[in-house]
Protein backbone atom coordinates (compact mmCIF):
# COMPACT_ATOMS: atom_id res chain seq x y z
CA UNK A 1 0.00 0.00 0.00
CA UNK A 2 1.17 3.53 -0.72
CA UNK A 3 1.31 6.09 2.08
CA UNK A 4 1.72 9.85 1.89
CA UNK A 5 4.04 11.32 4.50
CA UNK A 6 3.31 14.98 5.18
CA UNK A 7 6.54 16.41 6.55
CA UNK A 8 5.44 19.18 8.92
CA UNK A 9 7.17 21.84 10.95
CA UNK A 10 6.45 22.04 14.68
CA UNK A 11 6.93 25.31 16.52
CA UNK A 12 7.22 23.45 19.85
CA UNK A 13 9.98 21.06 18.72
CA UNK A 14 13.55 21.45 19.93
CA UNK A 15 15.90 23.37 17.66
CA UNK A 16 18.71 20.82 17.90
CA UNK A 17 20.13 18.82 15.02
CA UNK A 18 18.60 15.37 14.41
CA UNK A 19 20.55 12.52 15.97
CA UNK A 20 19.61 9.83 13.47
CA UNK A 21 20.02 10.81 9.80
CA UNK A 22 20.21 13.83 7.59
CA UNK A 23 17.32 14.21 5.19
CA UNK A 24 19.65 13.34 2.32
CA UNK A 25 20.67 10.10 4.07
CA UNK A 26 17.03 9.18 4.77
CA UNK A 27 16.08 9.84 1.12
CA UNK A 28 19.00 7.75 -0.15
CA UNK A 29 18.27 4.89 2.28
CA UNK A 30 14.54 4.68 1.50
CA UNK A 31 15.02 5.19 -2.25
CA UNK A 32 17.78 2.60 -2.50
CA UNK A 33 15.70 0.22 -0.37
CA UNK A 34 12.77 0.53 -2.81
CA UNK A 35 10.32 2.01 -0.28
CA UNK A 36 10.31 5.69 -1.31
CA UNK A 37 8.45 6.41 -4.56
CA UNK A 38 8.94 10.19 -4.74
CA UNK A 39 8.87 13.33 -2.67
CA UNK A 40 10.08 16.89 -2.48
CA UNK A 41 10.29 20.00 -0.36
CA UNK A 42 7.55 22.62 -0.51
CA UNK A 43 7.99 26.36 -0.41
CA UNK A 44 6.90 28.03 2.88
CA UNK A 45 3.20 28.42 3.67
CA UNK A 46 3.28 32.12 2.74
CA UNK A 47 3.91 31.03 -0.88
CA UNK A 48 0.63 29.07 -0.95
CA UNK A 49 -2.49 30.01 -2.90
CA UNK A 50 -5.88 28.74 -1.74
CA UNK A 51 -8.68 28.19 -4.26
CA UNK A 52 -12.38 27.76 -3.37
CA UNK A 53 -15.47 27.60 -5.56
CA UNK A 54 -18.69 28.32 -3.70
CA UNK A 55 -22.04 28.91 -5.37
CA UNK A 56 -20.30 29.40 -8.71
CA UNK A 57 -18.02 32.13 -7.30
CA UNK A 58 -14.28 31.60 -7.43
CA UNK A 59 -12.25 32.73 -4.43
CA UNK A 60 -8.46 32.86 -4.70
CA UNK A 61 -6.49 33.95 -1.66
CA UNK A 62 -2.79 34.20 -0.95
CA UNK A 63 -1.53 31.93 1.79
CA UNK A 64 -2.56 28.64 3.34
CA UNK A 65 -6.14 27.64 4.12
CA UNK A 66 -5.58 27.88 7.89
CA UNK A 67 -3.69 30.22 10.19
CA UNK A 68 -1.21 28.07 12.06
CA UNK A 69 2.39 28.16 13.20
CA UNK A 70 3.00 24.68 11.75
CA UNK A 71 3.04 24.05 8.01
CA UNK A 72 3.69 21.25 5.55
CA UNK A 73 7.33 21.56 4.53
CA UNK A 74 7.42 18.62 2.14
CA UNK A 75 6.05 15.20 1.30
CA UNK A 76 7.13 11.69 0.47
CA UNK A 77 5.17 8.81 -1.02
CA UNK A 78 6.29 5.42 0.26
CA UNK A 79 5.21 1.86 -0.51
CA UNK A 80 4.87 -0.39 2.55
CA UNK A 81 3.30 -3.67 3.54
CA UNK A 82 1.28 -2.07 6.33
CA UNK A 83 0.92 0.93 8.61
CA UNK A 84 3.45 -0.46 11.11
CA UNK A 85 6.13 -0.46 8.41
CA UNK A 86 5.15 3.08 7.36
CA UNK A 87 5.46 4.24 10.99
CA UNK A 88 8.90 2.63 11.29
CA UNK A 89 10.11 4.36 8.11
CA UNK A 90 8.63 7.73 9.13
CA UNK A 91 10.24 7.44 12.58
CA UNK A 92 13.69 7.40 10.93
CA UNK A 93 13.04 10.69 9.06
CA UNK A 94 14.92 13.60 10.70
CA UNK A 95 11.74 15.67 10.83
CA UNK A 96 10.24 13.13 13.21
CA UNK A 97 12.65 14.70 15.74
CA UNK A 98 12.50 18.30 14.55
CA UNK A 99 8.87 18.52 13.46
CA UNK A 100 6.17 15.94 12.91
CA UNK A 101 5.12 13.55 10.18
CA UNK A 102 1.52 12.78 9.31
CA UNK A 103 1.02 9.42 7.59
CA UNK A 104 -2.01 8.88 5.37
CA UNK A 105 -2.85 5.84 3.27
CA UNK A 106 -3.34 6.70 -0.37
CA UNK A 107 -6.87 6.23 -1.71
CA UNK A 108 -6.56 5.66 -5.46
CA UNK A 109 -9.34 6.79 -7.77
CA UNK A 110 -10.55 3.70 -9.57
Amino acid sequence: MEYMLFICTDSTAPTTEPTVHTIEEWVAETTDGGTRRHGDRLRPANAATTVKLRGGCLSVTAGPFAETTEWIAGYDVIECGDLDEAIEIASRHPMAQLGQIEIRPMWPIE
